[in-house]
């Protein structure tokens, strides 16, 4: 084998592992984004006068392709105790189904960004997107 096939293999190794860290960079970066968006959600909770110690209604929001992925995910969800409601979703735009989750839940930063990054997971498990959740301090549970 003469030394400029060896110099190719070695630049396109070191290509493929230049590409797997930009990947993995930006993985990282679109958690971090996420977490972010958690956070302040929670930060935003707080100043409008809502504490730690209090439970309030978490709303859950979900896109799915269809009824029978709905159906799964409303199976994952209510014996863990949320009500789950879903519908086509509608508008110009609009495919799929849209699914409503809510639970009573203490508001902190790390428990949601648990549910975010899970809900996020099984959402595209069942070829879905989570689009996120919101609360206010007057849906006190």
């Amino acid at each position: 084998m003469s030394s400029s096939w060896i110099y190719l293999i070695l630049i396109a190794a070191a290509l493929l592992a230049i590409a797997r860290v930009i990947m993995t960079i930006l993985r990282v970066r679109k958690q971090a984004a996420h977490n972010d968006w958690d956070s302040q959600l929670v930060k935003n909770l707080r100043a409008a006068g809502g504490n730690a110690f209090t439970s309030y209604e978490v709303d859950f929001f979900f896109t799915m392709p269809n009824e029978a992925a709905c159906g799964s995910l409303r199976g994952t969800l209510e014996p863990e105790g949320f009500a789950v409601d879903s519908r086509i979703s509608t508008g110009e735009a609009a495919t799929g189904y849209s699914l409503h989750a809510s639970k009573p839940l203490r508001v902190n930063v790390a428990q949601m960004q648990e549910y975010s990054q899970r809900f996020r997971a099984l959402a595209e498990q069942f070829g879905g997107y989570y689009d996120g959740w919101v609360t206010d301090p007057s849906r006190a549970a």
